[in-house]
């Protein structure tokens, strides 16, 4: 009986701690500073336009010290230019209708939308607009563009991997950004505090018109 008493609080100790993982810890931190200016440069001659499949997916993982949920958001367009297979010039743009949002949890799905958190009322679309992308390898890039979201706009650069199969493009992309940095400052319960950081998952395929 001893054993019994001592095992189960080990046991659930155990299991909280691995609750208490932040997903963040996995996932490269995005640059935020200031936004930029933007001055169009739709790429050199030959350039052309992909606009988003409805394959594309755009989702978002968020934690507190209990555990962590996922979500996304259903409707959201947008495009990006390529030239031979890879990003040309700086025309690459994503807007998010914010009402689209979902989670793992109706209620949830709720409250995100509610002000405590997106103020989806008031702030109805959610904009990425590229500035610059920069060549890493062959495949790696570094996507930088303004975000505007929840009512603020700041520039966020992130890693993205870029490939073309035909005429298909894909851009992939895994990082995290601070809430905080938008102006999101809710904070949860005092024993179930939400994290800063919010994990992002883009998965954008495109076609030509």
């Amino acid at each position: 009986m001893k054993s019994t008493i001592l095992v189960t609080p080990l046991a659930l100790t155990m299991g909280l701690l691995v609750s208490c993982k932040n997903p963040a810890d996995k996932t490269t931190d995005a640059e935020v500073g200031d936004s930029r200016k933007k001055e169009l440069d739709a790429g050199p001659a030959g350039s052309a336009k992909y606009f988003f499949t409805d394959n594309s997916t755009i989702g978002f993982e968020g934690s507190k010290v209990t555990g962590s949920h996922k979500g996304g958001f259903k409707k959201f367009t947008g495009h990006f230019t390529l030239k031979d297979g890879a990003p040309a010039g700086n025309d690459h743009k994503v807007e998010i209708d914010m009402n689209s949002l979902w989670s793992d949890q109706e209620k949830l799905t709720g409250h995100l939308k509610s002000a405590d958190f997106f103020d989806v009322e008031n702030h109805p679309t959610t904009v990425f607009d590229v500035t610059k992308i920069e060549k890493g390898s062959d495949t790696e890039y570094t996507v930088t563009g303004n975000l505007a979201l929840h009512g603020v706009t700041k520039s966020v650069s992130f890693p993205a991997a870029v490939s073309q199969t035909g005429d298909t493009a894909k851009i992939e992309a895994e990082f995290d950004i601070n809430r905080f940095d938008w102006d999101i400052k809710f904070a949860g319960k005092p024993d179930d505090l939400i994290r800063k950081e919010v994990v992002l998952r883009l998965n954008l395929e495109a076609k030509p018109e």
